[in-house]
C-alpha cells in the first residue's frame, strides 16, 4: 500500500512539474501560432474579446491585432481561415448567418461564454402608463404611434437595428408579421448615433420607442422598470421560428441569447489547448454591462478596455489562472 501512494504521488508531482514546465518554458503549445479574432464594429464587444485573446496569450499563441468588420464578412473570414475565432456568435440570432458561412462543416463551437443577453422594444415608462402601451401592437392605434413619430409623417419612429445585423432580420419580419408597416417606421444606420439621438429625445421628455439588447450600455442609461418598459408581442414570431415567452408568461419578441466562441474548425483541431479554452470560458454577463458602462463614460480608447480587461483578470485570477491550467492539460 505504502508503495502503490508513493508511486501515486510520485505521478501527481511529475504531472505538476510537466505542466509547470510548459507554462513556464518555452514549449508552450501555441508557441509561434498566430491568433487573431474580429468583432463588429461596435466598441463595446472588445472587452470580452480581449480577455480571450490574453488567456491565448498564456498559452503561448501571437495575438494579432483584433479585426472590426461586419459579422457575415467576419463569419466567412473564420470560414476560410483568414481569421480565427469571435466571441460574439449570437445563439440563436446569428444561426441563419452561421449556417451560411458553413455551419458545424467549418466552425468549432463548444459551451456558452456569455449568457442571459436580452434585447427587444421599449418606451419610456410615463408615455407607456399615461395611454396604457405594453405591446409592440398597441401601435396600430394611429392615435399611439403618432406619439413617438419624429419627423412628422405620423408614424412611429423606431431607433432600431443596422443593416446586416441579426435583429434587422427579425424586426423586418416582425413588422410583417404584426402588420405594423403602416404605422412604425424602422430607422436604421449607425445604431450608436440613432441610440443617443433617442437619450437626448428621452433627457427632453419627449416620447421615445428603440430597440436595444443587454449587454449594451444603453439599459444602464435608460433603466428597465424605473425610465423605461418593455414592450411584449402578441405571440412568437421571428425567422428563427422559436418560441420566445418566457417562463414568467411575458413576450419580447426576442430569444434569450448566449454569446458563444466560435473558432475555425481545422484550426482548433489543430489547436487542442486553444479549443478547450474556448469550451470551458464563461464570463458574467453584468461584468460586460458593467464594462461597457465605463465605455459610456468616455473610457473608450483601446487601453482604456485592455486596462478593463486587466482588472477584471486581476479580480479573477483564480478563474482565469482555471481556465489557462484546463487548457494547457488539454494539450499533453
Amino acid at each position: 500500500m505504502k508503495t502503490r501512494s508513493l508511486m501515486a504521488g510520485f505521478a501527481t508531482s511529475v504531472a505538476t512539474l510537466i505542466l509547470s514546465s510548459v507554462v513556464n518554458g518555452a514549449d508552450l503549445p501555441g508557441k509561434g501560432i498566430r491568433v487573431q479574432a474580429f468583432h463588429s464594429p461596435i466598441a463595446e464587444e472588445k472587452f470580452q474579446t480581449v480577455i480571450v485573446n490574453k488567456a491565448l496569450a498564456k498559452l503561448g499563441y501571437d495575438i494579432k491585432p483584433i479585426k472590426e468588420v461586419d459579422y457575415s464578412v467576419g463569419y466567412t473570414a473564420i470560414a476560410n481561415g483568414d481569421l480565427t475565432y469571435t466571441t460574439v456568435n449570437w445563439y440563436p440570432l446569428h444561426n441563419t448567418m452561421y449556417k451560411n458561412a458553413g455551419g458545424d462543416e467549418k466552425f468549432y463551437r463548444q459551451g456558452t461564454y456569455i449568457n442571459g443577453a436580452a434585447q427587444g422594444y421599449l418606451i419610456d415608462k410615463k408615455t407607456a402608463e399615461k395611454y396604457g402601451i405594453s405591446k409592440i401592437t398597441d401601435l396600430k392605434d394611429p392615435k399611439l404611434a403618432q406619439l413617438f413619430d419624429t419627423n412628422g409623417d405620423g408614424k412611429a419612429d423606431l431607433a432600431g437595428c443596422n443593416a446586416g445585423w441579426g435583429c434587422e432580420g427579425v424586426i423586418e419580419y416582425q413588422l410583417d408579421v404584426f402588420k405594423l408597416r403602416d404605422r412604425i417606421s424602422h430607422n436604421q444606420g449607425q445604431y450608436a448615433a440613432i441610440i443617443s439621438d433617442t437619450i437626448a429625445r428621452y433627457n427632453e421628455g419627449k416620447p421615445v420607442l428603440y430597440y436595444t439588447w443587454t449587454p449594451y450600455w444603453v439599459s444602464g442609461k435608460l433603466i428597465p422598470g424605473r425610465d423605461v418598459v418593455w414592450l411584449e408581442v402578441p405571440y412568437s414570431a421571428n425567422p428563427n421560428g422559436t418560441d420566445t415567452r418566457l417562463a414568467n408568461g411575458k413576450d419580447y419578441g426576442f430569444d434569450i441569447n448566449a454569446e458563444r466562441i466560435v473558432a475555425n474548425k481545422t484550426w482548433t483541431e489543430n489547436n487542442p489547448a486553444a479549443a478547450k479554452l474556448f469550451a470551458v470560458m464563461k464570463l458574467p454577463i453584468n461584468a460586460v454591462s458593467a464594462e461597457n458602462r465605463m465605455i459610456a463614460n468616455g473610457d473608450d480608447s483601446v487601453a482604456d478596455i485592455e486596462r478593463h480587461a486587466d482588472l477584471w483578470i486581476k479580480a479573477n485570477q483564480k478563474t482565469f489562472d482555471g481556465w489557462v491550467k484546463t487548457a494547457l492539460a488539454a494539450a499533453e
